[in-house]
């Protein structure tokens, strides 16, 4: 099928807000056959955000029914062994060219595991809210930022926090500058992209997203490392510090 035709599908699954099992299943069946590659899958998942997001705004179906719908088929387009994928994963993301926030907001809402986040500030409010949903269905969430920046008009950790996110800051007089995150210890999304406004729709920022061992490994370690120098919790730390 091609892009438009996998779109009709998916469409005219979305009316009745239902997946059945002969949907399900003669998706399925075409994703084996087709085998797409991470960055294809990412694009029919954009698309079934996009129809949903639809479906909501004109009123055609039911919230519950919409976002039950969405989550059967990001289950169906993810990997379930994302630590191990069955396919190599290597995207790059540029922007303001690219809309960067919603593939990071898919990659959040694939998530079944687990999802390491090291980044400099967060300030959008829609990966935010990816975030947190994320956590709210038991992925298991770490984050580590810079606590200049943790203060600043916008920033999002605190809402993270009370949110039940741990997080945790660089109390330190340097800044913790990273822009990295390892979903499901598999894959590594890694660049000069800061999770903000500015970042998507003005600067010229990218990512990459890599499923390579030997570049997943070591960050991993390098989140370890400073997940655990980085001991204290956030309220324990003061403004500028």
């Amino acid at each position: 099928m091609q892009d438009h035709e996998v779109k009709a599908v998916l469409s005219a699954s979305l009316q009745d807000g239902q997946l059945d099992r002969t949907e399900r299943d003669s998706f399925r069946a075409w994703l084996e056959k087709a085998a797409p590659d991470g960055q294809k899958r990412g694009v029919y998942q954009s698309m079934a955000f996009d129809l949903a997001r639809e479906a909501l705004e004109r009123n055609t179906v039911p919230m519950h029914s919409a976002l039950n719908w969405l989550e059967r088929i990001v289950k169906l387009l993810t990997p379930l062994d994302s630590s191990a994928p069955a396919a190599s994963i290597a995207e790059a993301c540029f922007s303001p060219q690219h809309d960067c926030a919603s593939r990071i907001v898919r990659l959040f809402e694939g998530a079944r595991r687990s999802v390491d986040v090291c980044v400099f500030t967060i300030t959008d409010d829609r990966i935010t809210e990816a975030i947190t949903r994320a956590h709210r269905r038991g992925v298991a969430l770490r984050v580590i930022t810079d606590n200049d920046k943790s203060y600043d008009a916008g920033s999002d950790i605190q809402r993270l926090e009370r949110a039940g996110v741990p997080v945790r800051l660089d109390v330190t007089a340097f800044h913790m500058h990273h822009k990295f995150a390892i979903f499901e210890g598999g894959l590594l999304l890694n660049g000069s992209y800061n999770w903000t406004r500015s970042a998507s729709l003005n600067n010229e920022e990218n990512f990459i997203l890599t499923s390579d061992a030997k570049l997943v490994q070591p960050f991993r370690q390098l989140f370890e490392q400073l997940w655990n120098e980085f001991g204290n919790p956030t309220g324990t730390t003061q403004p500028g510090v």
